[in-house]
């Protein structure tokens, strides 16, 4: 049980410190929410470096709560992180599949992982050409069902340090843990972190990772 219990560690970690950060000032407490806005974050560990999980049941990501009750695209679109992501999928015609039934996992990347890319290789995905290569990325960010934290860190427990998953674009993203942090490896070998986890949605869950996961 040493993933799970490494995993469910960090999430204690991170709600513990967010409640003792809440409890040691009182005066203080409208700076603390307005230090939250500005980080647009679900709230997480004091150094930023474990993964996080959702505070609550409505988490803030990227300064706006994600409503467990709406769907992936819903959601989305109202995170200020998450604008190149919601424009991507917009481009490569996948709204209506992720506001589906589902349930779908999302690996979500922020701006700033779509920003590690080169601009001139990012804008040509963009264009109408590029759209199968488009959906072929972003549908490798897609996991069929609903693999929350719980999951992941069984699978990995189970899989004795590795966990693969299949996606919807067919190729496969193994988890791993790395410390307190699960970390998303690609095919190409490209690793990236779990920020946020269990960002729950009507139609599955959302993980939000800082480096966008590449196919062959």
């Amino acid at each position: 049980m040493k993933y799970l219990l490494t995993f469910a560690m960090a999430t204690a970690t991170a709600v513990m410190g967010a409640c003792g950060g809440m409890a040691t000032n009182n005066a203080n407490t409208s700076m603390a929410n307005n230090s939250m806005k500005a980080n647009n974050t679900a709230v997480m560990t004091p150094a930023n470096t474990a993964t996080a999980p959702a505070a609550d049941d409505n988490p803030m990501v990227g300064g706006s709560p994600m409503m467990k009750t709406k769907d992936i695209i819903d959601n989305a679109v109202n995170s200020k992180d998450h604008t190149t992501l919601v424009a991507a999928v917009k481009a490569a015609g996948l709204v209506d599949t992720l506001k589906g039934a589902g349930p779908f996992t999302v690996f979500a990347p922020t701006n700033a992982a779509f920003d590690k890319i080169p601009k001139a290789t990012l804008d040509n995905l963009m264009k109408p050409e590029s759209k199968k290569a488009l959906t072929g990325i972003l549908t490798y960010h897609v996991v069929p069902g609903k693999m929350d934290a719980a999951t992941i860190a069984k699978g990995i427990e189970d899989g004795k340090g590795k966990f693969a998953m299949k996606t919807v674009a067919g190729g496969m993203l193994t988890a791993t843990m790395d410390g307190k942090d699960v970390i998303i490896t690609d095919e190409k070998g490209g690793k990236s972190k779990v920020t946020i986890a269990n960002v729950m949605q009507s139609n599955g869950v959302i993980h939000v990772v800082d480096s966008v996961l590449m196919p062959k």
